[in-house]
């Protein structure tokens, strides 16, 4: 409920708001009794109820609900006070009281009957006025957790009737209940009595005799001189100038991050309502949470106080006497004068504008190197949800993660700064103040306005775009390496291919073979390549490659997008490659009559079949080499089609000539 400004206490002017009520009937002074009559005693304060005594039994006699009157000990009704019943014993002959029953004439027992009636209705037993008021609780709340005392201010409803039903007065009628204080003389005294020990929602029958209510006197056109007085009461409210703002913890979470302080905002469900249960207001009619900050005035009082201290998820019952409410002008038609408020509160998430974002590590992975900074491209998966759990966003369940930059903008203000230094593997919880993730807007139909925003993030792998390949090497052969992989070189290598958190993509073991790459051939990713130049043979070495190394934004099949890749690498074997651009190299200088030796059946032409049987021949005898890594047949066929310069299937001695001719390069020579 907003409105701090109806929320004045009245505790300070307390006597000047009574002045300012309507007067009630003051009753005139009674007339006075015979000097053998006994005046009545005050209904005690405090626990006591009709019919009950301080000792838990009636009046203060050892028996449950016999009380002395005139010297000899009489049954009371438990809904009479202290109105006076005759002893039994000028009743019943003497005797065993266990035989008095079955030596009463037909006369005796109609009698009986005739008495009981007059005592529980309308007169005493002798055809007397009574001496008190006579209360009948006909209606008891299960639940009472407090009764009214002398000085406690009540609203109530009430019929008033003659002994013959005639209605004289009736609040009903007046749609208006009665708010006064009890016990200071503001009420005829009969009901000041019969007020006394009610809880709320109780309903009473009271029947006051003259003397207790307007007496010989009575109220000219309303009441007559000397008349008995009947009334049906439900007591709706009672609070006093000396309470305090009452809470309940209903439920509280077992994590309590943190708990409202003054000048914090708040966003809680409530239901409120009248201290006899009476709905007048609830949040959850209007689809949404009630928004505050508190102790800055926008609040009543009671409210303000009864947030203090409470959970994100905590349930609460907060009873708020109306001085610390609406006071003695209530607020519209639904919270009526001087009257207490219950508010069922569920607190949503508390949070304060001088909030920055909150981590807490949840898990940290060993031999973390490398913390995450503003301009690194990271993966991560997260669940997003409010203070109370609910969840309103999850990366898992759309089983991909969620990839950006940080510390550039791209992300909440909340979550840009959360995510750095961070490590690779992590796990971490993020708080989030809506002034640093939506605002007061929200977005969406799943984060309202002033929400706090919690993530569980996990983080998967990051890079920087100026990041090289990481290079760790594993074991290196015992003896010694002259010779280490490089351009060019044809190698042959076992891998195993993962993401940075464990995911297992490929492997070279699966295929019972090792893989076979030309290095510097554009058959590996970049960074592969760059990784397995410089290696032993024997050699394993551990490489971290990132994205634009490997496969970049769009991934391949099996690899997600912008995915840093882990291998383990250990090269098998390794061949020197040949220059780019040669099919074929001699190992020393090639013949001098090279077309003559070609020609085998010399008829100055070179088919295909002498080609190839005179090139296999050099390379079996160790006079040079062919491209490592690529079919012979096809690496020979390409030599042919590049010497057979007219392309009619037949090389001459014209058409023959060394690549070192042609290039001027005498480093390496080939046909």
């Amino acid at each position: 409920m907003g409105g701090g400004g109806s929320g004045v206490p009245v505790a300070d002017s307390w006597d000047s708001k009574l002045s300012a009520l309507p007067p009630p009937p003051i009753p005139r002074p009674s007339p006075p009794r015979p000097a053998s009559s006994v005046s009545p005693a005050p209904i005690p304060r405090g626990p006591a109820r009709a019919g009950v005594g301080k000792d838990g039994r009636g009046g203060a006699s050892p028996r449950r609900g016999w009380k002395e009157v005139g010297g000899c000990s009489s049954f009371v009704p438990s809904f009479a006070l202290t109105a006076r019943w005759p002893c039994w014993s000028t009743m019943f002959p003497a005797g065993s009281p266990s035989h008095t029953f079955r030596r009463l004439s037909l006369l005796q027992l109609l009698l009986l009957l005739q008495v009981l009636g007059r005592g529980l209705g309308r007169a005493s037993p002798a055809g007397g006025p009574l001496e008190d008021v006579v209360i009948e609780r006909y209606h008891v709340p299960r639940s009472c957790p407090r009764e009214v005392q002398m000085g406690d201010f009540v609203r109530y409803h009430y019929n008033g009737t003659f002994e013959d039903g005639k209605k004289f007065d009736s609040s009903y009628d007046r749609s208006t209940l009665v708010a006064i204080v009890v016990g200071v003389g503001r009420l005829i005294t009969g009901m000041d009595r019969g007020l006394m020990g009610m809880c709320v929602n109780e309903r009473r029958r009271l029947i006051v005799p003259p003397h207790l209510g307007y007496g010989s006197i009575g109220v000219a056109g309303l009441i007559p001189p000397d008349a008995t007085l009947y009334f049906d009461v439900v007591l709706l409210d009672v609070w006093n100038k000396a309470d305090t703002v009452q809470v309940s913890i209903l439920l509280r979470p077992p994590h309590c991050p943190r708990m409202v302080q003054d000048t914090d905002f708040v966003r809680y469900h409530y239901n409120g309502t009248l201290l006899d249960g009476t709905t007048f207001d609830t949040s959850y009619s209007r689809g949404g949470t009630y928004d505050t900050y508190v102790g800055s005035g926008w609040l009543i009082k009671g409210m303000d106080q009864g947030l203090l201290g409470m959970c994100p998820g905590e349930r609460r019952k907060i009873i708020i006497p109306p001085f610390l409410a609406y006071g003695e002008k209530g607020y519209g038609t639904v919270i009526p004068p001087q009257a207490s408020l219950v508010f069922h509160v569920l607190l949503i998430d508390v949070h304060n504008p001088k909030d920055t974002v909150q981590l807490e590590t949840l898990e940290l992975p060993p031999g973390c190197v490398r913390r995450a900074k503003a301009g690194d491209f990271m993966r991560y998966h997260y669940n997003g949800s409010l203070m109370d759990g609910t969840l309103f966003d999850s990366s898992y369940s759309r089983n991909h993660t969620y990839n950006t930059y940080i510390g550039q903008g791209y992300i909440i203000p909340g979550m840009d700064q959360g995510l750095q230094g961070v490590c690779i593997g992590e796990r971490r919880r993020i708080t989030v103040p809506p002034h640093l993730a939506y605002g007061e807007n929200g977005t969406g139909d799943k984060i309202p306005g002033s929400a706090v925003l919690i993530f569980d993030v996990h983080v998967i792998d990051f890079h920087n775009p100026a990041d090289p390949v990481e290079i760790k090497t594993l074991s290196r052969p015992p003896e010694s390496c002259n010779e280490t992989s490089k351009l060019g070189d044809f190698i042959r290598y076992h891998y195993n291919c993962s993401l940075l958190d464990g995911t297992r993509l490929f492997s070279s073991h699966d295929f019972g073979a090792p893989q076979e790459a030309t290095l510097g051939a554009n058959k590996v990713i970049e960074g592969l390549d760059t990784g397995l130049q410089g290696m032993c043979v024997g050699e394993r070495r551990q490489l971290v490659v990132p994205p634009h190394l490997a496969h970049g934004e769009s991934g391949a099949r099996g690899v997600p997008g912008s995915a840093v890749l882990l291998f383990e690498v250990e090269l098998v074997s390794r061949e020197d490659g040949l220059p780019t651009g040669y099919l074929f190299v001699w190992h020393k200088d090639p013949p001098a009559s090279l077309f003559e030796d070609m020609d085998l059946n010399k008829d100055g032409e070179v088919p295909p079949e002498e080609f190839s049987s005179f090139i296999k021949a050099q390379v079996n005898e160790g006079k040079g080499r062919l491209m490592p890594g690529q079919d012979p047949e096809k690496t020979i066929g390409d030599m042919f089609q590049n010497q057979d310069r007219n392309q009619d299937g037949k090389i001459t001695a014209e058409e023959l000539k060394l690549k070192s001719d042609e290039d001027q390069e005498r480093v390496h020579e080939e046909l």
